[in-house]
């Protein structure tokens, strides 16, 4: 399987959580997504969520990458076609904070504290691991499953993998 793979660095100021939306809304039409599809949004608010915990929660620099199948490769998911419809879409954000992202519980008033809950409603499966001093958080969207549906999907069941412990993803 092929993969485009692009990433950015990710300074530890607030500011850096919009710029690092601008660079994956300008990266979607290379990796076939287009920017009016309801899976950018979805993928825009997801990577709107990793960074905003890696620069408000560790004070660390970061790195976003984004893994897309190459043009015309399946990535091995969804109904088993060939071509821009199918696939897996990865985000990570990698930091060197060794403190294991966690669930808070929001109260209904507060503004922050959701962040997880958004990943966890959005993705298809999502999960952290430690590398070296620090951790990789990341999550899957399957193409093939969003392929006519809003920002929130359509599963019945959702097939979610959120971790509050170390995965390692197989």
């Amino acid at each position: 399987m092929q993969v485009l793979q692009m990433q950015m660095e990710v300074r530890p100021d607030p500011a850096e959580v919009s710029r690092a939306r601008r660079w994956a809304r300008s990266r979607l039409a290379g990796s076939g997504i287009g920017v009016d599809e309801p899976l950018a949004e979805t993928l825009i608010l997801l990577i709107s969520e990793l960074v905003t915990n890696a620069v408000v929660h560790t004070g660390c620099p970061a790195v976003l990458r984004m893994l897309f199948p190459a043009q015309g490769d399946g990535g091995g998911s969804g109904a088993g076609g060939r071509g821009p419809g199918s696939g897996t879409v990865r985000v990570e954000v990698a930091d060197a904070s060794g403190r294991a992202p966690r669930r808070r519980c929001a109260g209904e008033e507060a503004t922050n504290g959701r962040g997880l809950e958004l990943v966890d409603g959005l993705a298809d499966r999502w999960g952290w691991h430690p590398e070296g001093a620090g951790k990789r958080i990341w999550c899957e969207v399957d193409r093939s499953t969003r392929e006519g549906h809003g920002v929130h999907g359509s599963h019945e069941e959702p097939v979610l993998t959120g971790h509050t412990g170390s995965h390692v993803p197989s």
